[in-house]
């Protein structure tokens, strides 16, 4: 079975921040901090912690299958020409791991590239999605580009349409 996989873009040179901030200044007021992993540092310790977080994640992304053992995830996300820790934003609720939204540095082709956005069960519906992707724009300035593209299977619904709210239109590339 073939999957029409949802292909999305976002013009970050037109992106209203203003518009958005509220979400990230929400984050604040209840003690949520966003951050990336590069602030954080990149070290073995905080790499296993990002694959936890990814790993159960990624598990409610529909026809998503088995996720990777670690030694594939980190082959796969860290050993990488596109993998930069500042394009790892991660929201942190005291100090525990509760969201994360990985771009990986792409600009070769001219964007950046929107790995895995996810929140876990206990924290979402709050927005720190949007508040993690908003605070995440910046690296698209970072890499030099003004694009960001993603992709999601057509049932991953609520995806499709943050990505929407954020000015994400669809792209055929």
């Amino acid at each position: 079975m073939t999957i029409d996989w949802v292909r999305l873009q976002l013009d970050v040179t037109d992106f209203d921040l203003g518009r958005f901030q509220p979400y990230v200044d929400k984050c604040r007021t209840a003690g949520i901090r966003l951050t990336t992993l590069s602030e954080l540092g990149d070290t073995p310790e905080h790499r296993r912690a990002l694959y936890a977080l990814n790993k159960e994640c990624s598990a409610d992304i529909p026809g998503r299958g088995t996720f990777y053992d670690y030694d594939e995830y980190h082959r796969l996300r860290f050993e990488v020409p596109a993998y930069d820790p500042r394009g790892v934003v991660l929201a942190l609720d005291g100090g525990r791991w509760v969201g994360m939204a990985a771009t990986s540095d792409r600009r070769a082709s001219g964007f950046v590239f929107n790995e895995m956005t996810g929140v876990r069960a206990g924290h979402r519906g709050r927005g720190l999605s949007v508040a993690m992707k908003t605070f995440g724009i910046g690296f698209a300035g970072l890499c030099g580009v003004s694009l960001v593209r993603t992709v999601h299977h057509p049932d991953n619904t609520r995806a499709i349409a943050m990505n929407r709210t954020l000015g994400y239109v669809d792209a055929d590339w």
